[in-house]
């Protein structure tokens, strides 16, 4: 493995930005300091006028995911590679449980599909749908001894629904959940919609005739979500443990989370591009066009997205320079629009719910956030905070840090460094991704990762894969790294 030198680029780590060389030899960080001879590595890079970052990390993706009518369009190997070509060096993806499997069961599916394939580093969280204590009499009893089993394996992370009858638990079993992940250090996300209700308006609206994707949204009215926002909270502060919301969307949602964090509440938030880009506009677009926005919860309105862009970008009691909001993810789960969108055409509740995004996510929000800009923008991210938001906090959540996300002498070389004058335009025909479309279609970006560096070696450059099948499996540990 060759060293490399990262010569006059702006370093961005743990809230600050300075000017610095980085030397990396055997896969990890072996020096910082400014003027690091050249002599010193077989590979130069010169990042002037670059950042060079901790490789990006994306909590959030569902590769390889059978809903009972089809397939995501990205597997392990074609979403991994386009995470990476995008800067992201680290995934974290849903290993989900079967009812009748046990969570072993389901994370060695999930290892077949990930193992060998992947091009980017990936771990798993473990999505809980079929609770069983002991005594309960089920072949697949005691899921609280299963929970310490894929500890072992170097899960650190759990996932419990509050939508989707064949995922979601009651709150009985969430609550039984969060008490067992206290006891082992887990953090448990939540996919805070109300099922029940949504069940109910999408049979009022398909009654009333509203087949078409401009029902979906209002089946996911933003009440669903601030009351299952609140309703988690309340179990988790009765449980005392700390606890992750995915993909939050709207306003309503988000007062609910300074509700909890006024009352001294302890938990962390995720937030995704699309719902700080996109609004519920894309729901009135002609010839079925709008299945393409169809997933949960949907797009909202413009009202909710600057609400969103307060909560990036402002400060809370969960640390310095932290806001309301500590990470974006993707939630990506692609279907192709032609034959797998397209099952929905007569009744909008059997669109598969999804949307790609793992490989423009930081081009994405880099461009929206304005970041670095000299001038106050109406939405402005430091670069400091960009790098927080991209993968310093799902690593500190997620137990990868300080293996990764984190630029300090010793920590493993997964590294972006990032180009932010490069201009260029979103398109489905120039993606990795394996999917007929991207809802940034003909976006006009700024930013994209010059290098991408993967345990030390240069796997990316300039958008496209050099080096496939590099990333390997991440056994994370338990417990929460304090944010900067």
């Amino acid at each position: 493995m060759e060293s490399i030198l990262i010569k006059n680029g702006t370093l961005v780590s743990s809230g600050r930005e300075w000017k610095s060389d980085l030397l990396v030899e055997n896969g990890r960080i072996a020096a910082i300091a400014e003027n690091l001879s050249a002599t010193a590595a077989q590979k130069v890079i010169e990042a002037g006028g670059c950042y060079v970052f901790p490789g990006f990390v994306d909590a959030h993706t569902h590769l390889d995911m059978g809903t009972g009518s089809t397939v995501t369009a990205d597997d392990f190997e074609s979403g991994t590679a386009a995470a990476l070509a995008g800067g992201t060096t680290t995934i974290v993806d849903y290993a989900t449980q079967d009812k009748g499997q046990t969570l072993l069961q389901a994370l060695a599916v999930w290892h077949k599909k990930a193992d060998g394939k992947s091009s980017c580093n990936y771990g798993f969280h473990m999505a809980v749908t079929d609770w069983k204590p002991e005594k309960s009499g089920s072949p697949n009893a005691d899921t609280p001894l299963q929970l310490r089993q894929i500890v072992d394996e170097g899960v650190s992370s759990l996932k419990v629904y509050m939508a989707y009858d064949n995922l979601r638990l009651s709150d009985r079993e969430i609550y039984e959940v969060l008490c067992q992940a206290k006891d082992l250090g887990l953090v448990v996300c939540n996919h805070c919609e109300n099922g029940d209700l949504i069940n109910e308006l999408i049979a009022k609206n398909k009654a009333a005739g509203r087949l078409s994707p401009a029902a979906h949204p209002l089946s996911h009215p933003d009440d669903v979500e601030a009351e299952a926002v609140a309703r988690y909270l309340y179990l988790a502060h009765l449980a005392d443990v700390p606890v992750n919301i995915v993909h939050l969307s709207t306003k309503k949602g988000l007062e609910e989370v300074r509700l909890a964090r006024s009352r001294g509440q302890k938990f962390y938030v995720e937030s995704c591009p699309h719902y700080l880009t996109l609004t519920d506009a894309v729901y009135r677009l002609p010839d079925f066009e709008s299945a393409k926005y169809v997933c949960s919860p949907p797009m909202r309105s413009s009202a909710d997205v600057e609400s969103l862009w307060e909560g990036v970008s402002g400060t809370s009691s969960v640390g310095k320079n932290c806001g309301d909001i500590q990470t974006i993810a993707t939630d990506h789960c692609s279907f192709n629009f032609a034959g797998q969108k397209e099952l929905g055409r007569s009744d909008f509740s059997k669109i598969p719910n999804g949307m790609p995004g793992i490989e423009h996510r930081p081009a994405v929000m880099f461009t929206a956030g304005n970041v670095g800009a000299q001038i106050e923008m109406p939405h402005h991210l430091s670069a400091a905070r960009f790098s927080a938001l991209m993968g310093e906090n799902s690593a500190r959540i997620f137990g990868l840090y300080p293996e990764r996300g984190v630029l300090q002498e010793g920590a493993v070389a997964d590294i972006t460094v990032w180009d932010p004058a490069a201009a260029w335009t979103i398109t489905a025909a120039d993606q990795i991704q394996r999917v007929d479309y991207t809802p940034y279609e003909g976006m006009k970006v700024t930013g994209r990762a010059a290098y991408v560096m993967l345990n030390g070696e240069i796997c990316a450059r300039n958008g496209k894969i050099v080096k496939k099948n590099s990333g390997r499996y991440i056994r994370r540990h338990t417990g929460f790294a304090e944010f900067r």
